[in-house]
């Protein structure tokens, strides 16, 4: 149960003074929903004014609080034009207020000439007259005016204004509770920090990065407290001790010896399973570094003691090919290998439904249908998750909540995350690398060419067509935007159809999903010679035939997103090719992303040179694919305070006594505070 002191923060923001439908809308939009949602709403900047006497004292294009006195009203003779009123200061300069649209009705009646307002905006000049247009504020004497000298400003959605939501901060604001303190007292003294209702205040008046630091350092002690509580309740929870006789594993027929580094992975695997306590672990591998194989000597591991296995994917896409990798890979040992996904329905499902139930289907591969509740097992010893960072814990503890006793857990991504941003993904797990590629995988070559040459690309793929082989040509969203100059898919597939008929097929997210499992399976079968596609072929999808990647305005995409879409070449013992293609709108730090992509394809170094380009950016490879753990912390203070973070959460399990005593009180109420209350269910009677 939520701790009743947050009630306040967890009421609907409908609740709020103002915020009717038409306003809930636009707020839901940006996730506002609750007034907690709303006092975490941190602005994006600060705009810092002067207040100056005369209009000579100050310069054009600064944000200024000025004195002045309307003096005349001008509408346009159009009725489109803007309205204009001439307002003077002490001394008598004139300035216009410059109004356009339905501003002008609001002009009449905070502007009434002879009797002096103070304005706050930005000075321009138009022709021969200083000019304000549509100014923030228009106040009488005695007003706030001068509290507005730095006024923040929040990120929008359509139907919001700034006032606005600087309203609803400051009533929100107003509802904040006393809460205890939870950071551990040696390291609050160090940080010279603020209390957490007063840290909240002063972020939202000015730039002040000891209050920003002190609620980021919240968000980051509440994940690493939450993660700590799964793990230590992974190692009081009992499994099955899994010891596999290598009968299975000796049947199968691989095509190249194992690296050293899956080899390895095996053996910690192996070692894990063998205990009572779950494992729980995470596989992390660069593209094409060889985790399905890994995965499947851990599943015929559980199958050679008897149990089950499930491997749980993302999409349907990357179900069905997990699905066909396994059931060949796995043919020799003759294991039962089933697909199940929300799309299988009648005989089939039954089928497999009751195979999974009396122990005929040794491994299961399906989305996350594999958990619903109508699904049984006889005996599910492991869980494999593939592309980890898409499945939240929650799902996952759903999952493991399938077996007799909790399964192992094997988690995998393709991601390279930096090492120093592995604990705020995955603090609970124990982290195995493959950080070597196997034998007879080519550099992929890759090359910059400006999207002027288009057609000459275009030309290269029909040679490359023509010659037997197969590509893929990547853009950045499904249709083009009115207002936005990108490349889109179903535009540039148009093309592309036109002129080289039905050897182009197209996959996007939109597309329903049978259409897009028709599109895949005649690319995948050599049938059809050019997908197009935007990133849903990011992850996971493997044409081994497919030797050219086209990637149209590569500058739009991140170094992660531009690794893991060259990955889907090179897959082959043919020679392969990358085409990044860049518009002319190249800033510095897209220049050097593609230099990084010509340079090196070690995805790992990949992910360090994101993170140091990225700066106060995002979390790599997380908000791309829609889902990061953070809010408040920013990647530079993500970097910066993780490790006191982790530090004050390990004090407080192993010398604080946990959530009990007080200031485990108050971690509870932190754990609830930023939704991780998860790590409270780990707790016995939590």
């Amino acid at each position: 149960m939520r701790p009743d002191i947050l009630n306040p923060l967890f009421t609907e923001s409908d609740t709020l003074d103002g915020v009717g439908p038409k306003l809930k809308k636009p707020l839901d939009k940006l996730g506002l929903t609750r007034v907690r949602d709303i006092v975490y709403h941190l602005p994006d900047r600060f705009v810092s004014r002067r207040v100056v006497e005369t209009l000579d004292d100050a310069g054009e294009g600064e944000q200024i609080v000025i004195a002045l006195t309307p003096t005349e009203h001008r509408a346009a003779r159009s009725g489109r034009g803007p309205y204009r009123v001439l307002a003077q200061d002490n001394i008598g300069n004139i300035c216009a207020l410059t109004y356009f649209g339905r501003a002008s009705y609001s002009a009449k009646k905070l502007l009434p000439v002879g009797e002096k307002r103070w304005i706050v905006g930005r000075l321009d000049r138009y022709g021969d007259m200083l000019q304000i247009v549509h100014p923030d504020h228009v106040e009488e004497e005695g007003g706030d005016t001068l509290g507005r000298l730095c006024e923040p400003v929040y990120p929008l959605s359509e139907g919001l204004t700034q006032p606005k939501v600087a309203g609803l901060v400051a009533q929100s604001i107003s509802r904040l509770p006393e809460l205890p303190e939870w950071i551990e007292p040696s390291q609050f003294d160090k940080q010279a920090w603020l209390s957490w209702s007063d840290a909240l205040k002063l972020a939202h008046k000015g730039e002040n990065a000891n209050a920003r630091d002190r609620l980021a350092y919240d968000e980051l002690l509440a994940n690493s407290l939450a993660l700590m509580l799964v793990r230590a309740d992974n190692r009081r929870r009992k499994g099955q001790p899994l010891q596999g006789d290598g009968s299975l594993r000796a049947k199968l027929q691989l095509p190249y010896q194992l690296t050293g580094a899956q080899a390895r992975s095996v053996r910690e695997i192996e070692g894990d399973l063998a205990q009572e306590a779950p494992m729980l672990r995470l596989l992390q591998g660069d593209v094409g570094a060889g985790k399905t194989v890994v995965a499947l000597e851990a599943m015929l591991i559980a199958n050679e003691a008897g149990r089950q296995a499930a491997l749980l994917a993302p999409t349907e896409i990357l179900a069905r090919q997990h699905f066909e990798t396994l059931r060949t890979m796995a043919k020799p040992t003759g294991v039962e290998v089933a697909l199940l996904t929300g799309r299988d329905k009648g005989r089939a499902r039954e089928g497999t439904l009751m195979g999974l139930l009396d122990g005929s289907i040794d491994i299961v591969v399906g989305t996350h249908a594999i958990f619903q509740d109508s699904v049984s097992y006889r005996d599910l010893a492991l869980v494999v998750i593939d592309e980890q960072h898409r499945f939240g814990v929650a799902q996952r503890l759903q999952l493991a909540a399938k077996g007799k006793r909790t399964p192992h857990t094997l988690a995998m991504t393709a991601t390279p995350i930096p090492r120093t941003l592995t604990l705020a993904q995955y603090g609970e797990m124990d982290v195995s690398r493959l950080d070597e590629m196997p034998p007879g995988r080519q550099p992929i070559d890759t090359r910059v060419v400006s999207l002027d040459r288009l057609s000459e690309v275009a030309d290269g793929v029909g040679r490359h067509m023509a010659n037997g082989q197969q590509a893929y040509w990547v853009c950045p969203m499904v249709r083009e935007h009115e207002t936005e100059d990108i490349a889109a898919a179903e535009a540039r597939y148009a093309g592309l159809k036109e002129r080289f008929g039905d050897d182009v097929v197209l996959v996007h997210g939109q597309l329903k999903p049978e259409l897009k499992d028709a599109a895949m399976e005649r690319f995948a079968s050599g049938a059809a010679r050019l997908l197009v596609a935007t990133t849903v072929i990011e992850v996971g999808v493997d044409v081994p035939a497919a030797t050219l990647m086209v990637i149209e305005q590569a500058e739009r995409f991140g170094l992660a997103q531009l690794h893991q879409l060259r990955g889907r070449v090179g897959r082959g013992s043919e020679k392969s090719t990358c085409l990044l293609l860049r518009g002319d709108a190249l800033s510095e730090v897209g220049r050097e992303r593609l230099a990084l992509m010509r340079e090196t394809q070690d995805g790992f170094r990949l992910a360090e040179e994101d993170l140091r380009l990225r700066g106060g950016g995002e979390l790599l490879g997380t908000r791309q694919s829609g889902d990061t753990p953070f809010r408040v912390a920013s990647l530079e203070q993500i970097t910066r305070l993780l490790p006191l973070a982790h530090d004050d959460a390990r004090l407080l399990m192993e010398r604080d006594g946990g959530l009990t005593g007080t200031r485990g009180e108050a971690a509870r109420i932190l754990l609830y505070l930023f939704e991780r209350d998860w790590g409270v269910q780990m707790l016995r009677g939590g």
